[in-house]
């Protein structure tokens, strides 16, 4: 079977009224038509105010994420991509598995015929374990792609089969340190500026895998526009796998107090802010959220962001005992933190403000969750009570000013 003997059906609804082409990011309007994000835009940036579908005047030009078609969109075309791939691996393989004698050859010409020997040596690490140990343990060989790059970083396309290369084999990689030249971290920041979505994971999981000691995170943060470019993937509208493998790398190597500053100047906790207010975000990407936002909330210059944040605030209460165990330890943690070991009033405030918030309190103090989370509970549910007793107190004396003599 060839891929040309695939024929696929696109499901009518997938495709923009506008462009005709299947959404990569589908929005809708307030008359409830969905369209692709570009291809509307550039319709209301042309002055227009009428929904296209439908000729009715716009009420508001505000779009809306249409995160349910999204998925459904993905969902589809991860069927398509795997009948593709169980279309191809029913034909004869038009790629032959190098043998170990042959890799060696490979890399010694990777200059010549590079995209090709890459290709190769990217199939041979893909085959096995055994394949990747034999890479990672060969001499000379992580020198030879480190030189490779150096002179091929205008070519996104070799950038990225590089980058496949040593994610595939990260775990395999005794001494790190070679990675954290500046060549390699400038590579990384080139394929998440320019790469697809698949190969930005890839770099982010290598990037990850590098961050292993303070010396490491701080290196990787220092890198000039990488820090910035980790942040702006966490954009609502990107990939979400592209997010929580943003949000992992993050969470690696935001540990010194210096990435904490640095990332909370980038405007992290406005993106987290977003990622935690948007109700159809997976479970995964809500925990990571939280869980990096635990760690900015320890740093003074986090706090001062969180504590004047009220809706911030409202949407941590909200994801109490409402989507996991772990998000509800991370997001009593972040609470705690601004409202009862710093002492933030105006948090204080926000949280006591929150309806529903004494009772899940409540509910966690009579649950399973960890001793520390029932502890930290503990503390937040006696903002309540003195909240309580203080409104009690305003009742009392204002009775009494009224009470005749």
């Amino acid at each position: 079977m060839r891929k040309d003997d695939l024929y696929i059906t696109i499901p009518s609804f997938f495709r923009c009224p506008i462009s005709l082409d299947v959404m990569k990011s589908p929005v809708s309007l307030c008359t409830g038509v969905t369209y692709d994000r570009a291809s509307i835009q550039r319709w209301l940036d042309s002055g227009n105010n009428t929904c296209p579908a439908t000729m009715q005047v716009l009420q508001s030009k505000e779009i809306v994420p249409n995160r349910n078609l999204q998925r459904l969109i993905q969902m589809w075309s991860d069927s398509v991509a795997r009948r593709q791939v169980d279309a191809e691996s029913a034909a004869p393989s038009s790629v032959v598995v190098p043998s170990q004698d042959h890799v060696k050859l490979l890399v010694k010409q990777l200059d010549k015929n590079c995209s090709s020997s890459l290709a190769k040596i990217v199939c041979f690490a893909g085959e096995s374990e055994e394949n990747r140990e034999f890479l990672a343990r060969m001499d000379g060989f992580l020198n030879a792609v480190f030189d490779f790059m150096r002179n091929a970083e205008s070519d996104i396309k070799l950038i990225e089969q590089v980058v496949s290369i040593l994610d595939l084999i990260q775990s395999k990689i005794q001494d790190k340190k070679p990675l954290l030249e500046s060549n390699c971290l400038s590579t990384i920041l080139v394929v998440l500026q320019r790469g697809t979505s698949d190969s930005q994971i890839q770099s982010l999981r290598l990037l990850e895998s590098i961050a292993i000691d303070g010396e490491s995170k701080l290196k990787i943060a220092e890198k000039e526009g990488l820090l910035l470019e980790l942040v702006n993937s966490l954009s609502k509208e990107k990939d979400e796998r592209l997010i929580e493998a943003s949000l992992s790398c993050l969470s690696a190597i935001t540990k010194p107090k210096r990435v904490k500053t640095k990332l909370i100047q980038y405007r992290t906790i406005p993106e987290l802010k977003n990622l935690l207010s948007e109700p159809n975000m997976s479970v995964s990407i809500i925990e990571k959220s939280l869980k990096l936002l635990e760690t900015l909330s320890f740093c003074k210059e986090g706090r001062v962001e969180v504590r004047h944040d009220s809706k911030l605030l409202q949407a941590i209460v909200q994801k109490v005992l409402k989507v996991s165990s772990k998000a509800t330890e991370h997001a009593v943690t972040v609470l705690w933190s601004v409202c009862c070991l710093f002492r933030e009033e105006k948090a204080q405030e926000a949280v006591v403000g929150c309806s529903n918030g004494m009772t899940k309190f409540l509910l966690l103090m009579q649950s399973d969750c960890s001793s520390a989370t029932r502890q930290m509970s503990a503390d937040l549910l006696k903002l309540f009570r003195v909240n309580s007793n203080s409104c009690l107190s305003s009742y009392d004396t204002k009775t009494t000013h009224i009470m005749p003599c």
